[in-house]
């Protein structure tokens, strides 16, 4: 198994391992806030000053902190989010999962089985990287479509039909109270209170529109960074990708450090908010040559579309 390479207890101390592995109920809390904070304010920058600028700059913002609060539900699913488990069950399911609508106890038992068969056969994210690497045409049509929402829209369609599912209509009410009833509930919140501002179309504008077109989009790109084309499948220092991101790029695109994968890959019941930390450790024992990391998103994407046109023909 890939783990058998890397063994933290022979790497770092007790109390490094201590630094790193420890959760914090404020930082974790601070984390979302910072989420919903900035997604207002992009929202408000638009209410001042609306013009195609500012909508499109509040699009992508919200966009890239809804991924933000998938990847802080991610944290929740490994219990490192917050130190106490009810508030870190609580926040990552009402302030992170349900809004953007997913479910942090599938998701997690989902994940797990990522972490325990990265790159092999019986991964269930296998199937996110698997096809790298592509054309650049091919790229620039998933892109497309992302962008334009068409896959936002056919993934929200499915995650309705799923929610539906039943023979009866009884079967299909406790189908949908189970699958969507909580996601409908913080969403209807979240239209609430955008509507108690005098905005309800807000909820269309900058929830809706950033969550099948941006959000989709910097999710594609975040499953290419962190597992396609990799150079070794059954090495947990190579199975996994690091890409260093710059202030526009954590902005935009890699929020929360979600960049740091090949350390969450080593270690992951490390927080969010210590992989950086645990980066620099790694870098500190040597560890940066055996590690697969690369300069930027770029990078990522010109070696993920580095297949010939005339292969895939």
């Amino acid at each position: 198994m890939s783990s058998e390479r890397f063994n933290p207890k022979a790497v770092f101390t007790a109390e490094e391992l201590a630094q790193v592995r420890a959760r914090s109920d404020l930082t974790g809390f601070l984390c979302v806030f910072h989420a919903w904070v900035t997604i207002g304010i992009a929202m408000a920058v638009y209410a001042v000053w609306p013009n195609p600028l500012t909508f499109i700059l509040a699009v992508l913002i919200i966009g890239s902190r809804q991924l933000g609060l998938a990847i802080l539900m991610h944290d929740g699913a490994h219990h490192v989010l917050m130190r106490t488990p009810s508030r870190n069950e609580w926040v990552s399911q009402w302030l992170c999962a349900f809004p953007v609508f997913a479910d942090t106890i599938p998701y997690r038992h989902y994940h797990l089985k990522h972490h325990r068969s990265t790159q092999q056969p019986d991964d269930p994210d296998l199937i996110l990287s698997k096809p790298f690497p592509i054309t650049r045409a091919s790229l620039r049509r998933k892109m497309l479509r992302d962008i334009t929402g068409q896959t936002g829209l056919k993934q929200r369609a499915d995650q309705i039909r799923r929610g539906f599912a039943g023979a009866g209509l009884r079967e299909r009410w406790q189908t949908f109270r189970k699958r969507l009833g909580r996601q409908t509930v913080a969403n209807l919140v979240l239209l609430g209170l955008m509507t108690a501002f005098g905005k309800p179309h807000y909820y269309l504008m900058f929830w809706i529109l950033p969550l099948i077109t941006w959000q989709m989009a910097v999710t594609r790109l975040r499953n290419i960074a962190e597992h396609a084309v990799v150079p070794d499948n059954n090495d947990v220092l190579r199975n996994a990708r690091t890409t260093y991101a710059g202030p526009i790029a954590r902005a935009f695109l890699a929020p929360y450090w979600v960049n740091y994968h090949v350390d969450h890959h080593a270690l992951m019941y490390v927080p969010c908010y210590n992989l950086p930390k645990l980066h620099a450790l790694l870098l500190a024992k040597g560890f940066g040559p055996k590690m697969e990391i690369r300069k930027n998103y770029g990078e990522v994407l010109r070696l993920a579309a580095s297949k010939p046109q005339a292969a895939a023909a």
